[in-house]
C-alpha cells in the first residue's frame, strides 16, 4: 500500500470513502437494494412501440411529404395474403373459391378499409351504350372450364391486376387489405397481424392444397415488435450465461461472482426501470440496451475484483485490499464511465430517434454500474467470505508480462507494422455504400421474411415509390393535357430497371374511353375531351360497390392523383437515385404545378442511412474532442490525452475496411457503430493510460518498465 503522504487529495479522499463503505457496510447494501426495487418497478410502465415510422423524426423531410400525401388520400398500412396453390396455378374452382372466401373474410379484419382480390376486381365492360362494373368472378365452386378461363384471359389483360395481384404464369394470386390504424393504441398492430395470422390458418384449414404467405407494412411492423422480443428472450439469457461462465473462469471466485452478476443485474434493471418512469418506448433498437448495459456493467465490477484479488495474493488483508482497489481504480473507472457516457450520448445527433434512446437507456445503465460497482460492490465483498491463495512462487512471470517484453523488444516493428494494417485496411472504409433494404433488417429464419422474400420472387415487389401529382385545378384531372402527361410519366419509369408496375388514373381513363366505344382496342387512348373523360370517370365511380371506391387515388376536389409505382428488391441506392431522376423528369417534362416530390415508406429508409451517418459524423466529432479533453484533464497531459485517441478511432477504422471487404453495405444499425462504440474501445485505453502513467509518477518508472507495469497490475495472477 503507497503511503497517505505519497496520495493526491483526491486518493486520500477515496480512501476516506472506501472505509466509511466499508464500516457501515449495511447500510450501503440495504440502501442499493432499495434504489434499485423503487428504479427497477418503473418496468411495469414499459410499452413496445413497433410502427415503423419510429425510425423517422418529426422533421424528417421524407416522412413530411410522406405525412403530406396520406393527410389528402387514404393510408396506405397494408396485410398483403398471398395464395400459393400446390398445383401451381390460381384458377382453379378450388383457389378461386379460397380467393373469394378470403377476399369476403378479409373486410372482417380489425380496421380494414378496403380489400382487393381478384373475385372483387371491378371488371368493366360495355353493353350497348351501356357501362358494366362487376366483380371479376363469383361463386367459384360453380363455374365451368370455359368460365375459368374467361377469368384467366381477363385478369392477364388487366394491367391493373398484372404483376399486382396476379403474375404472368397465374401461379400465385394475393389480396391486399388496406388499413386505416387510429394510431391511438400501440397494440393495433399486434391486433391486426393476430387476426390476419389466426385468418390464414383458417384457410390453410379448409384449402389444404393452398400456403399463405403474409407481408405488407402491418406485418412488418409486428416483425420489428416480434423480432426484438424474441431477441429479448433469447439474447439476453445467453448473454447472461456467457458473461456467468467467462467470470467465474477468470475470477475463480465465487463470491466475487455473484457480486458482479448482481452488479449486472441491478444495472439493468435500473436502466429499464427508468426508461418506464421516463415513458420511454421500447423499440426495435433500444431492445438491445439490455445487452450492452450487460457487457458494459461487468467491466467496472472486474476491474475492481481483480485488484482486490491481486492484493491479496500479495498478502494484504481483504479490508486493506478493497480500499486500495478502490484507490487505484476509482478515477479509471469513473473516466470509463464517463467517456462511455459521452459515446452513447452522441447517439442523440442520430437522425433516428429509437438510437436517442438507445444511447440514453445505455448511458443510465452504465452510470448505474459505477455508482453500484463503487458503492455496492465493496460493501457485499467485505461481508461475502473469499479465499485468494497467496503467491506461492515469487518471480514467476505471466504471459502479460511476457507479451509486454515482446512487444518493448520489437516497439518500431510493431508500431510502423501497424501503422501500414491500419493504412491498407483502412483504404476499403470508401467501398462501402449507403444501402438499407428493411426487409434485410430480419435474418431469414423469420416467417415475415420467408414470406416476404417469396412474395417478391413470386408475385410482386414490396417496395413501392409515390407521387401526388397535381392537376393545376378543380377537376382538372379530366384534362386530356394532365392524363398524357400521367402516362408520359409512367412510361418513363416502366423503361428504369427494377419497376415493376405503375398505378395511375390515366391507365382507368384509358380502360373506359375502350369500353364506351364498344370495347374496340383501338380506342385504348387517353379520351380526347375534357368533359367526356369527367362523365366516363363519374360513370364509373358511381358504378364501384362500396369500400372500392376512387377515395384511396383522387382527392376531394379532383385537382391530384395519387401515382404509385411497384419496384422489384432493389437497393436503397438505386431507389434513392430511381426518386431523384423521377423527381428531375418532372421539373424538365411536365408543369410546375404537376412538381410531386418522390415519397414512400421505401423512399424514407432510404434516405435514412445516409441521413443518419450525416448527422453521427457531426455526433461522433463532438464526442471525440470532448473525450480527449476529458482523458487530457484527467491525465493531466495533452500528450498522453492526444495519443490516446489513436486507439480509440484505430478500431472503428479497421471494422469499416474490412466490411468494406467482405460486404460493403452500411445499413442503418452499422450508421451508429463509431458512436456507440466509442465509449466502450475508450475504456482500455483509460484503464492502460492510468496505470501507465501511475507507475511512471508514482513509482518513478521508466517508459519501458511502466508498460511492464501496466499487464502486471490487469493480470489476475499477480
Amino acid at each position: 500500500m503507497v503511503s497517505k503522504n505519497n496520495m493526491t487529495k483526491f486518493e486520500q479522499k477515496v480512501v476516506s470513502y472506501a472505509n466509511w463503505v466499508i464500516k457501515y457496510r449495511w447500510v450501503a447494501i440495504i440502501t442499493t437494494l432499495i434504489v434499485v426495487a423503487i428504479a427497477g418497478s418503473g418496468a411495469r410502465f414499459i410499452q413496445f412501440d413497433n410502427d415503423y415510422r419510429i425510425f423517422f423524426g418529426e422533421d424528417n423531410p421524407q416522412l413530411l411529404a410522406f405525412d403530406k400525401l396520406q393527410d389528402v388520400y387514404t393510408k396506405n398500412d397494408n396485410v398483403l395474403i398471398v395464395l400459393e396453390p400446390k398445383d401451381g396455378d390460381v384458377f382453379t374452382n378450388e383457389t378461386l373459391a379460397a380467393v373469394e372466401e378470403l377476399t369476403e373474410k378479409a373486410w372482417l379484419i380489425p380496421f380494414a378499409l378496403r380489400v382487393d382480390g381478384l373475385s372483387n376486381f371491378q371488371h368493366t365492360y360495355a353493353n350497348e351504350d351501356e357501362l358494366i362494373v362487376e366483380d371479376l368472378y363469383s361463386g367459384a365452386m360453380s363455374m365451368s372450364k370455359e368460365e375459368l378461363e374467361r377469368a384467366r384471359q381477363i385478369a392477364l389483360s388487366e394491367t391493373r391486376l398484372l404483376d399486382v395481384i396476379i403474375p404472368p404464369n397465374t401461379a400465385v394470386t394475393g389480396v391486399n387489405v388496406t388499413l386505416q390504424l387510429p394510431g391511438k393504441d400501440i397494440a393495433e398492430t399486434f391486433i391486426v397481424a393476430d387476426y390476419v395470422r389466426e385468418l390464414a390458418k383458417e384457410i390453410e384449414a379448409s384449402y389444404p392444397n393452398i400456403k399463405t404467405h403474409l407481408t405488407g407494412l402491418v406485418m412488418l411492423n409486428h416483425a420489428f415488435g416480434e423480432a426484438s422480443q424474441n431477441d429479448m428472450s433469447s439474447i439476453i439469457p445467453m448473454m447472461f450465461l456467457v458473461i456467468l461462465i467467462v467470470m467465474a473462469f477468470l475470477l475463480r471466485s465465487v463470491s466475487g461472482t455473484f457480486s458482479s452478476l448482481l452488479i449486472i443485474m441491478f444495472s439493468v434493471a435500473t436502466a429499464m426501470g427508468l426508461m418506464g418512469w421516463l415513458g420511454i418506448k421500447l423499440t426495435g433498437p433500444s431492445s438491445s440496451a439490455p445487452t450492452m448495459i450487460m457487457t458494459l456493467a461487468v467491466a467496472d465490477s472486474i476491474h475492481l475484483l481483480i485488484t482486490i484479488i491481486g492484493q491479496m495474493r500479495s498478502g494484504s488483508t481483504k479490508h486493506e485490499a478493497i480500499v486500495e482497489s478502490l484507490r487505484i481504480n476509482m478515477m479509471p473507472v469513473f473516466l470509463t464511465t464517463l467517456t462511455t457516457a459521452i459515446g452513447f450520448l452522441s447517439m442523440n445527433f442520430s437522425d433516428v430517434p429509437p438510437f436517442h434512446d438507445l444511447g440514453n437507456i445505455t448511458t443510465m445503465g452504465v452510470i448505474a454500474a459505477f455508482v453500484y460497482s463503487v458503492f455496492f460492490l465493496p460493501a457485499i465483498i467485505s461481508v461475502l467470505p473469499m479465499r485468494v491463495k497467496q503467491k506461492s512462487k515469487e518471480g514467476s512471470t505471466t504471459f502479460m508480462a511476457r507479451f509486454a517484453d515482446f512487444v518493448i523488444i520489437r516497439k518500431k516493428g510493431l508500431l510502423w507494422g501497424s501503422v501500414l494494417v491500419v493504412i491498407a485496411i483502412g483504404s476499403f472504409v470508401p467501398k462501402n455504400e449507403l444501402n438499407d433494404q428493411f426487409v434485410n433488417y430480419f435474418d431469414k429464419s423469420m416467417v415475415f421474411r420467408q414470406d416476404t422474400d417469396f412474395v417478391m420472387e413470386n408475385l410482386t415487389g414490396i417496395y413501392t415509390i409515390e407521387h401526388s401529382l397535381s392537376a393545376g385545378e378543380s377537376g382538372g384531372i379530366s384534362n386530356p393535357a394532365y392524363l398524357n402527361k400521367l402516362e408520359e410519366f409512367a412510361g418513363w419509369y416502366l423503361e428504369q430497371p427494377g419497376v415493376i408496375h405503375v398505378n395511375r388514373l390515366s391507365e382507368t381513363l384509358k380502360q373506359l374511353n375502350k369500353n364506351m366505344h364498344g370495347d374496340d382496342q383501338a380506342y385504348y387512348t387517353i379520351p380526347d375531351n375534357r368533359n367526356l373523360a369527367a362523365q366516363y370517370l363519374l360513370l364509373y365511380e358511381l358504378s364501384l360497390p362500396y369500400g372500392l371506391d376512387l377515395n384511396n387515388s383522387l382527392n376531394v376536389d379532383k385537382s391530384a392523383t395519387r401515382f404509385t409505382v411497384t419496384l422489384d428488391n432493389i437497393s436503397t441506392v438505386e431507389i434513392r437515385a430511381l426518386g431523384q431522376n423521377a423527381e428531375e423528369w418532372l421539373r424538365e417534362n411536365a408543369p410546375d404545378y404537376m412538381y410531386g416530390e418522390a415519397t414512400g415508406p421505401m423512399m424514407m429508409f432510404a434516405f435514412i442511412s445516409q441521413r443518419n451517418v450525416n448527422s453521427m459524423l457531426i455526433g461522433t466529432t463532438i464526442a471525440i474532442f470532448v473525450i480527449a479533453i476529458v482523458l487530457m484533464f484527467a491525465m493531466r497531459s495533452f500528450k498522453y490525452g492526444t495519443i490516446s485517441l489513436i486507439p480509440n478511432l484505430v478500431p472503428a477504422i479497421l471494422g469499416f475496411g474490412v466490411w468494406g471487404i467482405f460486404v460493403g453495405q452500411i445499413g442503418l444499425g452499422l450508421s451508429i457503430v463509431t458512436g456507440m462504440t466509442l465509449g466502450i474501445v475508450v475504456d482500455d485505453t483509460v484503464h492502460f493510460m492510468s496505470k501507465y502513467l501511475r507507475a511512471k509518477r508514482e513509482k518513478g518508472l521508466n517508459s519501458e518498465d511502466a508498460v511492464r507495469k501496466v499487464p502486471a497490475a490487469l493480470s489476475l495472477r499477480n
